[in-house]
């Protein structure tokens, strides 16, 4: 008799820590519609076979990067991006990893000035980032990756760029943002997740860009995140229905393996074995 074929391996690498009653940043654009704290997230990732998660740094809190370290604090499977100021001091940065942070996040995606990345304090800032091994994720529309991906691959930088890079409605995978992106990831140091189709606008574009990355980076470049629990989307998207999304971009069970777990797995590692 042929034993069972053992689960899939799956690591998110994508979603969020909510509290009602946390303190959110002037002008954050979405307020959490409900509780969902770690303890939630782990017991939806428990219910769904999944191994660990990566929380990412929300900007509706600013730069108050408390509850997600406190959720790091309790639970040995999460790890976390911060949102920090330029100027944040390495101690400070220090402290964050030994709770479990990984990376600093820049959500950039609707912000009017995008900070330059070339000038003093944010060149000290991404020397930090390296130092610590950390990496930097990105979240922006593709039309603008071209204005400041160049100042984080000078810098040394390991880059994640969520939401498939968010490419462009009009321009599609050809526009001038999405290809820049594919060529940074031919420079050996920039990942993307395939995360959160449900903000990207268009099946038909997800399905495009999923495959011109698995293309162009291969699954070695590629990791997925559920975003949960889908801010502004909690009523429409559900944890089954994102685990179903990843089969649908990679049909492959191989491929799809190395993106959901292996990639991740190894790109995360070296910063667990810190602990």
């Amino acid at each position: 008799m042929t034993p069972p074929r053992p689960a899939p391996r799956i690591i998110d690498t994508h979603a969020h820590v909510f509290s009602m009653t946390m303190p959110l940043a002037e002008g954050a654009w979405h307020t959490p519609a409900a509780e969902a704290d770690a303890e939630q997230y782990l017991r939806t990732l428990d219910e769904h076979g999944v191994e660990s998660g990566v929380l990412a740094g929300a900007s509706i809190s600013g730069t108050n990067n408390d509850y997600p370290l406190a959720a790091c604090d309790r639970h040995p499977r999460l790890r976390t991006t911060v949102i920090v100021a330029p100027d944040c001091p390495l101690p400070a940065l220090q402290d964050m990893a030994r709770r479990g942070a990984v990376g600093v996040r820049f959500q950039l995606r609707n912000v009017a000035r995008v900070p330059d990345f070339a000038s003093v304090e944010y060149r000290g800032l991404l020397r930090h980032i390296a130092e610590l091994g950390w990496h930097v994720q990105l979240h922006d529309d593709a039309r603008r990756l071209p204005d400041y991906l160049p100042a984080l691959e000078a810098a040394g930088v390991d880059v994640v760029v969520d939401h498939f890079g968010r490419p462009d409605l009009e321009d599609g995978i050809g526009g001038a943002g999405f290809q820049r992106l594919l060529r940074s990831i031919d420079g050996g140091r920039t990942w993307v997740k395939l995360s959160s189709a449900f903000r990207v606008g268009s099946d038909d574009l997800v399905m495009q860009a999923a495959t011109a990355l698995i293309a162009c980076a291969g699954p070695q470049r590629l990791m997925w995140g559920s975003d949960w629990p889908f801010a502004a989307f909690e009523s429409r998207v559900t944890y089954t229905q994102v685990l179903n999304d990843l089969c649908t971009w990679v049909p492959d069970s191989v491929t799809r393996h190395r993106i959901a777990f292996d990639t991740p797995n190894l790109f995360y590692r070296p910063r667990h074995d810190q602990d």
